[in-house]
């Protein structure tokens, strides 16, 4: 059984002396420990989560670590900004942070526990956790939420670039390793032969030469394509076999490898089809109905324009901001909506969230609802600061309004390098939501810290 807590000392007793970036550095962490201190439904809503992982058995073991031990050194990896990795070395080798988790002198928790227990908190939790501080932060006068601005960002998925023969070069080698870990235990794939060199071959051919312009390497091209086609649609056949046979066997080393490949089978099947599809029939296969990469088959397509980056593989996040650079409100779609779409969403859900509908929404043009639902959404807010064309601007207030509605890309800016939201470093579309939360909750965490100095 995990406990939640342990009573210790108040933290904010223990400030050591030093430099003024030295103190402001404890400082930052003092204040974030009086806001848990201040908040622990907090606290509660992710006990209910983590606690699964100990349950205790029939002797009632206790884990190691309590449920206020491991939110703070959660928040201390967000903070941060590092690895799971290396926050349990930061943490392991700095006294002043081994306060701020309340190890006790314990020594500190491995980053993989560390991991299971980021997982096992759920998306509705961290939801939860940072409404329960906006909550907070509205009582105590930190932040006004009758004045917010949106926007929408996106975060990149931990990928390379998917052409047609990096994903099947992906299928092949993934498929291949795993046959032949099964052929150890399995007699009926011991004639097998994996030409796993030759394959690898054919893809950096492709790769060299795809973009040449002679006619003659683009039939070589078109032709190694077709090889490696055709030789990634049979080793998917081979081990979609496998994975069917392994399933009915006894031995659980085979019933786990045929548990890996069924999770890929989806996703590999996928990748064959749309590139016999773009390769060899000459058919362009739409972004809905691609997979753009094995490892994380969540990923979308999204195209913004941007001058550096026109095209991008992530998910779309929606922000809402106070004018104290709070984030109100945040969500992460699984499949990207247009901008105009979200305006009435960001409204209805400010007033679910706290009880009123807010006085001024600002947005850039993209937010821009048609005219039968601007007129709707008016009588809602007093003052709808959404541009339709540049025409408007030449309205001061608008203008006013656009100039505060800019302030939240520098927001999006210290979300992506200082709190590790340029791209998601964890497997799936659940680590993916979880990543966006945690760095949502520390900023604001952050944000509340910096005012309590001021």
């Amino acid at each position: 059984m995990r406990r939640k807590c342990e009573a210790v000392l108040r933290f904010e007793f223990i400030v050591p002396k030093g430099p003024k970036p030295v103190v402001e550095y404890c400082e930052d962490y003092v204040a974030i420990s009086q806001a848990l201190h201040a908040n622990p439904e907090i606290l509660d809503a992710l006990h209910e989560d983590v606690k699964k992982l100990s349950p205790g058995g029939r002797r009632g073991r206790k884990g190691d670590y309590t449920s206020d031990n491991i939110l703070r050194a959660l928040i201390v990896q967000s903070v941060e900004g590092l690895s799971l990795r290396k926050t349990v070395v930061k943490i392991g080798t700095t006294p002043f942070l081994q306060d701020f988790v309340r190890l006790r002198k314990r020594v500190a928790m491995d980053h993989t526990f560390l991991d299971k227990c980021r997982l096992a908190v759920r998306p509705e939790t961290q939801r939860k956790i940072n409404e329960i501080l906006a909550l907070y932060a509205i009582r105590t006068g930190a932040i006004d939420p009758t004045v917010i601005r949106a926007d929408t960002t996106v975060v990149d998925a931990d990928i390379h670039y998917p052409t047609d023969s990096a994903l099947l070069w992906d299928v092949w080698r993934v498929a291949a390793r795993t046959l032949s870990d099964a052929r150890l235990l399995d007699p009926l794939l011991t004639g097998i032969r994996f030409h796993t060199r030759k394959i690898k071959g054919l893809h950096l051919f492709i790769t060299r030469y795809i973009k040449s312009t002679s006619a003659k390497r683009q039939r070589a091209v078109k032709e190694k394509f077709r090889t490696l086609i055709e030789r990634t649609g049979r080793i998917v056949e081979q081990a979609a076999a496998f994975a069917e046979r392994a399933q009915q066997s006894a031995n659980l080393d085979l019933q786990a490898l045929a548990g890996v490949l069924k999770g890929y089978l989806p996703a590999m099947l996928t990748i064959h089809r749309n590139a016999a599809r773009a390769q060899l029939q000459g058919e362009t296969v739409p972004a809905s109905e691609r997979v753009f990469s094995l490892f994380e088959p969540h990923t979308e397509l999204i195209q913004r324009g941007r001058r550096g980056k026109p095209i991008e593989f992530g998910h779309k996040i929606l922000l809402c901001q106070s004018k104290e650079k709070f984030i109100t409100d945040y969500e992460v779609y699984d499949q990207q909506p247009a901008d105009c779409s979200l305006t009435t969403e960001v409204i209805v859900r400010h007033h679910a969230l706290y009880g009123n509908t807010p006085e001024v929404l600002a947005a850039d043009k993209g937010f821009r609802p048609d005219a039968e639902t601007f007129e709707i959404l008016e009588d809602m807010v007093d003052t709808l600061a959404i541009p339709a064309r540049l025409g408007d601007y030449a309205d001061k207030l608008m203008v006013l309004w656009q100039s505060f509605r800019a302030g939240i890309e520098g927001t999006i800016s210290v979300l992506k390098r200082a709190f590790r939201l340029t791209r998601c470093f964890f497997r799936g579309f659940k680590g993916f939501v979880s990543a966006v939360g945690w760095g949502v909750f520390s900023h604001n965490l952050r944000i509340l810290a910096r005012q309590d100095k001021t």
